[in-house]
């Protein structure tokens, strides 16, 4: 009865797990956040769970960008630096189960009742590498048109019109 337990949590766990949405980091840790350096100079943050790609992370953070941009009035913003972040852990996977909680127990002569060690279920069997991304950027925002020869200059209109099918946001609650 417990192990049918165990596995309708984890099940429920499982179905909930989602990329990171288009959001502020404020609600759930995972999103965008801002932070003035100067009246036109913002740097951008936007950190994505273990479920949430690298692509995914870097396309919210331009977008962000460009929506920052437009409600501080502006028409075009200059990445002056940018940088994606991977941090990386193995975590467990599998069904293993601890010595230390729930185990089987065995009667054995000389020492009575103890826990019955399993090596294929007493400990996890398989480890896989779990990645985070988290993408910076500093942005200098102006009123105008962009720059024709600069490469880091975006046309905010342009940006957000062009990756706004591509934003996820969470779910009304």
């Amino acid at each position: 009865m417990r192990m049918l337990a165990l596995a309708a949590v984890a099940g429920l766990l499982a179905a909930c797990a989602t990329a990171t949405p288009y959001q502020p980091s404020e609600t759930a840790g995972y999103g965008f956040r801002e932070q003035t350096i100067e009246s036109n100079r913002v740097r951008i943050t936007f950190r994505g769970n273990t479920l949430t790609d690298r692509e995914t992370v870097e396309t919210y953070l331009l977008y962000r960008a460009a929506e920052v941009t437009l409600q501080n009035g502006q028409d075009y913003f200059v990445v002056a630096n940018r940088d994606t972040e991977e941090h990386s852990r193995l975590q467990a996977d599998g069904f293993g189960r601890s010595r230390y909680g729930f185990s089987y127990y065995a009667f054995r002569p000389f020492g009575g009742w103890a826990p019955w060690y399993d090596p294929f279920w007493d400990e996890p069997s398989r480890y896989r590498e779990v990645t985070r991304y988290e993408a910076i950027a500093e942005i200098a925002m102006f009123s105008g048109r962009k720059p024709a020869g600069d490469p880091n200059a975006f046309d905010a209109r342009e940006v957000q019109a062009n990756l706004q099918g591509r934003v996820v946001r969470p779910p009304a609650e």
